[in-house]
């Protein structure tokens, strides 16, 4: 028997939910309702969803609070989340996607649209997990107990920071553009934005400290990770 996708739907104003679960019910998914991020959260405690239609401005919590919440859950961190905003400006776009949804649709948009989005981070095909270790000078990375250091000095990573050098490590020296980063760190997508991949880089670098400048930006192809970083 064929499971039905679980869509949660958190949107405050009611016609706008009830004409998104609609066209959901009538297209082969199962919406369900929250209206605010306290409703949100009760549905994910009870059941998890496949996805999750988020909208930017909500009562209460904004979304951006609740997208950044449910990825530092353990419980919830892989649900996709869609959001949903009138909010186009490429900052906004920018910030929604540094919170962690997983792509981004601007109001109105079309019954079509949505669908196809939907069913895209639905389709998606995982990146390979890999439980090895890589050294790349004094950087060293141990993807099964997922620790990371740097001249022996241990470093703090995100998931997706972490997914993202363990990766470039293991091609070293080789340029990615942002396509092949998202294709092979993210999955499989269709729409997700490649600006993507330059908020996670900036991330990355960060968080690597002195490292960071191990990672290097090729004008015009994508970024690399070198073993011997330009000095200037």
């Amino acid at each position: 028997m064929k499971t039905v996708p679980r869509v949660l739907v958190v949107e405050d104003e009611p016609a706008i939910a009830e004409l998104v679960a609609v066209n959901l019910r009538h297209n082969g998914f199962q919406p369900i309702w929250a209206a605010d991020g306290d409703a949100a959260q009760r549905e994910l405690d009870a059941v998890l969803p496949d996805v999750i239609l988020l909208d930017w401005m909500l009562p209460g919590h904004s979304g951006l609070q609740l997208a950044k919440k449910w990825r530092a859950s353990a419980r919830t961190k892989a649900i996709p989340i869609l959001m949903i905003t009138a909010r186009g400006d490429e900052p906004d776009k920018i910030a929604g996607l540094d919170a962690g949804a997983d792509d981004y649709i601007t109001k109105p948009f079309s019954t079509q649209e949505l669908l196809a989005r939907i069913r895209a981070v639905l389709r998606r095909r995982a990146p390979e997990t890999m439980n090895d270790s890589v050294t790349v000078g004094a950087l060293v990375l141990d993807a099964a107990t997922h620790r990371i250091s740097f001249e022996s000095e241990e470093l703090k990573l995100g998931p997706t920071e972490f997914k993202l050098l363990h990766y470039l490590m293991k091609h070293v020296e080789r340029v990615h553009s942002r396509g092949q980063l998202l294709d092979k760190v993210w999955g499989d997508h269709v729409f997700i934005e490649e600006r993507t991949v330059d908020v996670h880089v900036k991330r990355l670098r960060e968080a690597l400290g002195p490292a960071g400048a191990l990672v290097e930006t090729v004008r015009g192809a994508g970024y690399r990770l070198t073993a011997r970083p330009r000095t200037s």
